[in-house]
């Protein structure tokens, strides 16, 4: 029988206090809650800076205005003005806005406009997927071929997956994978666990959907 050195003392030894339980992991739901969330919650996309339709525009206003400022320079200086403006007044007056030549330099005018318009507003870089971070003022991001081939690998590790081909969108992944031995149910459910793994530890911000395939090879 074992003694503690309280009782051969004459003493009767205390009992040990009790520990506190040890705290729990929180549930896979509820990873995202906390300052990170609240952090990527207000993180903007990656916008492009589109330089080279910002630079032919701003080289397309720059040599109109500075056409149109020489030719007023020279009226300015009682010097007949260029031949083009003569020209244009002229057909002007021949021409109204029924004519078909006005209504497809409208329309091509138009076009154009519009293009200028979606790129003015769209952000662009639609290869990036934004990644979930926890400093404010900081951004991350993934491509999306770089996602497909992580993805790709944790795929392979499935026994029977012979073959997997993945495209990552914004909101769909989807994967073919061929099977040389197996159930094709059992693989398909072995690539969605496998799948949903992969996804979560991506840390993207908006997690896209899988959309597994499985065909049997040959």
């Amino acid at each position: 029988m074992r003694v503690d050195d309280g009782a051969r003392g004459g003493r009767r030894g205390r009992a040990p206090a009790p520990r506190a339980p040890a705290p729990r992991a929180p549930p896979p739901g509820n990873r995202r809650a906390g300052p990170a969330a609240a952090v990527t919650a207000g993180a903007r996309r990656f916008r492009s800076e589109r330089r080279i339709p910002a630079a032919l525009t701003a080289l397309a206003v720059l040599g109109a205005a500075g056409v149109l400022l020489y030719d007023l320079a020279a009226v300015r200086a009682h010097r007949p003005g260029m031949g083009w403006r003569r020209e244009l007044a002229l057909q002007l007056e021949r021409y109204t806005p029924a004519d078909p030549e006005v209504l497809i330099g409208a329309g091509v005018l138009a076009l154009i406009g519009a293009v200028l318009l979606v790129l003015a507003i769209t952000p662009g870089l639609r290869g990036i997927l934004q990644m979930r971070t926890s400093e404010s003022g900081m951004r991350a991001g993934l491509g999306r071929k770089a996602a497909g081939l992580v993805l790709r690998d944790r795929a392979m590790e499935v026994s029977g997956v012979n073959s997997v081909r993945v495209k990552v969108g914004r909101s769909r992944i989807g994967v073919r994978a061929t099977s040389h031995f197996r159930e094709l149910d059992e693989v398909r459910a072995d690539l969605d666990a496998v799948l949903a793994v992969g996804i979560e530890e991506l840390g993207l911000v908006h997690e896209p959907g899988p959309r597994v395939r499985v065909n049997r090879k040959g």
